[in-house]
């Protein structure tokens, strides 16, 4: 049955844009002494605090196979200016290429995870793996985020969120509302 209003059905496939998670991720990893870098866009934050994010790596890459056995990551937060790099680090596969060299990306030593943060992006998030009951299933793991920077410089990211297919949106306007948090 048709709605009433004026709205029109929506293919199942395109769902994904609808419902974007947040911004796009740098997702680092270091493993026998190679560091690598894949873009992800598929997380969720479950937990204030202490801070829990799931997210989906593709089992097919590097990058799974480096998360699974170090149980460690870096999250990076690019702006919109980063754009190009994002997209080339989602094209092409860590297996033998330096995407950090190949995108001009410039990793930096963490403080308490072995994978590096990305220097130019205004936020990084240090995460532990701390539960992988949805990883054989889903991909799907669940990080606690043990250390976070930001770049005080950037006051008003903009960052980059995939509707799928090759479009993004740049995060715009930010509006300030009653809250009951301080």
């Amino acid at each position: 049955m048709k709605p009433a209003s004026n709205k029109r059905e929506w293919p199942l496939s395109k769902v994904y844009g609808l419902l974007e998670p947040g911004p796009v991720l740098l997702l680092t990893t270091a493993h026998q002494g190679r560091a690598n870098v894949m873009t992800q866009s598929w997380h969720t934050l479950l937990e204030f605090e202490p801070p829990l994010v799931g997210c989906v790596v593709s089992g097919l890459g590097f990058s799974f196979t480096a998360l699974r056995l170090t149980k460690q990551c870096v999250l990076n937060i690019p702006t919109a200016e980063l754009a190009t790099q994002v997209v080339g680090c989602g094209n092409v596969s860590g297996a033998g290429f330096d995407k950090f060299s190949e995108f001009g990306l410039t990793p930096e030593p963490a403080s308490q995870v072995a994978a590096p943060l990305i220097q130019q992006c205004y936020a990084n998030l240090e995460c532990r793996v701390v539960d992988t009951r949805l990883k054989n299933r889903y991909n799907f793991f669940v990080l606690e985020v043990v250390k976070a920077w930001v770049d005080p410089a950037c006051k008003a990211p903009r960052t980059l969120h995939h509707c799928g297919y090759g479009v993004f949106r740049v995060a715009g306007e930010t509006l300030t509302l009653p809250s009951r948090m301080p």
